[in-house]
């Protein structure tokens, strides 16, 4: 190993760190969880939760997963050591694309909607977190400075709420 690598991973686990405390500071002081969104607890572990993830979101027609990044993934691939699960999967579809864009092309920023699956390390067990799409869409579909197209993308809101709902409750679902 080179002097260089020597220093570069203790530096990136000290960077790491770092934010993850800053992450915990910030947090303290929000009112967290934020409002519209919903955290669910599950007894499963977190390959378990991903997997029944996956098979809720491909249970429902109208969306699908369209990103996935995964700080577990990520940390062992560049650094070869394990931190507890952490995935982030965008869900949305075509048809909600085409329905937001033509109510407000600002809103396009919010697509996809986030799901976030994380372990406890503690526990084994993993949790799903996600905003409502209506919380997502409400500062493109209420107040001053709505979208002329506010009520569409308000409908197209409450229609991705019972969606998400459905996915994150099969999800999270005792086996």
């Amino acid at each position: 190993m080179t002097i260089r690598a020597a220093i570069r991973r203790p530096l990136a686990a000290l960077a790491l760190l770092a934010a993850l405390a800053s992450a915990g500071a910030a947090s303290a002081a929000d009112p967290y969880p934020y409002d519209g969104m919903r955290v669910l607890e599950s007894a499963k572990s977190y390959p378990a939760l991903v997997a029944a993830f996956n098979e809720a979101v491909e249970a429902e027609p109208r969306v699908f997963v369209v990103t996935r990044a995964s700080a577990t993934v990520g940390v062992r691939n560049r650094f070869g050591e394990e931190i507890p699960g952490n995935m982030v999967a965008g869900v949305y579809g075509p048809e909600f694309a085409k329905r937001m864009l033509e109510a407000s092309i600002p809103a396009g920023i919010e697509a996809p909607i986030r799901f976030y699956l994380t372990e406890d390390p503690q526990t084994g067990k993993a949790s799903l977190t996600y905003r409502t799409p209506s919380a997502v869409f409400a500062p493109y579909a209420q107040g001053p400075g709505a979208a002329p197209g506010a009520a569409d993308l308000a409908a197209m809101a409450q229609e991705l709420d019972a969606i998400f709902a459905r996915i994150a409750g099969r999800a999270t679902a005792a086996e």
